[in-house]
């Protein structure tokens, strides 16, 4: 129970921005009301501004206007309860877990992945410590060798956490830098190997060759491998996390999403329409800027900080 207090605080405080301009605005609107229809329209408009999704938002303001008419549901806290129940039932008790390699067959080879800007790098900061703080020694491989800065933004986190960067030339094969770091990661007997990629989009077809490339070095090199890809999103992009989503699923087998920014956006509801547009877990949260700001996703823990008074 004290694990699950600190996540929801932690994610209180993070969805605070969140909860001030969407749930806030909902209790103000619903508390002390009856319900009609232009309270459910106005509902509606409400998720949509949340960034909860049209897909969502629909199949919600569907289930309370159903409700409504058969007389069911008559005030305004009624529908609020109703939008908690049907938001926290959208998770099912699926493994959030990080996929780790087999007891004995590591190392485990995390590959991060995402557009440039969306916090990419301070994430796999934040998994780094997260892990460290298991007991896990991790090892990190710069292969985004195309951005400039990129392997010296990875070493300055590297440095304050105590952990090794595998790297090489700027403008260099990446998928060089992937083979070296597996080899890196097995002779040093490290734990989890974490791979940080260009920033990249689907439509960059010599971009994405090149990520499938590193992805056929891991394999040859470390069984199983990648065991994870994390995809990075930026929380207060909104609807273009949605997008990305989407998009990097269908293109590059992304098993978990690590959502960062939580604690800078107005609209955490995109949380919500990324689990209904998408079938790949959000595994990790970022909510604050220090490495220890960052929570496994707890879809009770997400809810009940949500919609928190």
């Amino acid at each position: 129970m004290g694990v699950f207090r600190s996540a929801i605080s932690k994610l209180r405080k993070g969805l605070e921005r969140t909860r001030e301009s969407f749930v806030s605005g909902l209790r103000s609107v619903l508390l002390g009301k009856r319900l009609d229809e232009d309270l459910i329209r106005e509902i509606e408009a409400r998720l949509i501004r949340g960034d909860v999704g049209v897909r969502t938002t629909r199949r919600l303001i569907d289930g309370i206007r159903a409700d409504f008419k058969r007389g069911k549901m008559s005030r305004g806290e009624d529908a609020l309860d109703y939008l908690k129940r049907e938001i926290a039932s959208m998770w099912t008790e699926e493994d959030r877990r990080l996929r780790l390699a087999p007891e004995g067959q590591g190392p485990t080879v995390v590959l991060v992945t995402g557009v440039n800007g969306v916090g990419k790098t301070t994430s796999i900061a934040k998994l780094c410590a997260l892990l460290r703080g298991e007991g896990k020694r991790v090892l990190l491989g710069a292969c985004d060798t195309f951005r400039a800065g990129a392997t010296r933004q990875l070493e300055v986190w590297a440095e304050r956490l105590g952990v090794e960067v595998v790297k090489g030339q700027q403008g260099g094969d990446p998928a060089a830098v992937a083979f070296d770091a597996c080899t890196a990661a097995k002779a040093r007997g490290v734990d989890v190997l974490i791979l940080d990629t260009a920033g990249r989009l689907h439509t960059q077809d010599p971009l994405m060759r090149q990520l499938e490339k590193i992805r056929k070095v891991v394999e040859k090199q470390i069984p199983g491998g990648p065991h994870e890809t994390l995809l990075v999103l930026d929380a207060t992009s909104g609807q273009n996390a949605l997008r990305q989503a989407e998009e990097f699923t269908r293109a590059v087998g992304v098993t978990g999403i690590f959502l960062a920014k939580l604690d800078g956006t107005a609209k955490g509801g995109v949380v919500v329409a990324i689990r209904e547009a998408t079938d790949v877990p959000v595994k990790f949260v970022g909510v604050g800027e220090t490495p220890d700001d960052v929570e496994p996703f707890d879809p009770n823990a997400f809810v009940e900080a949500l919609f928190a008074e």
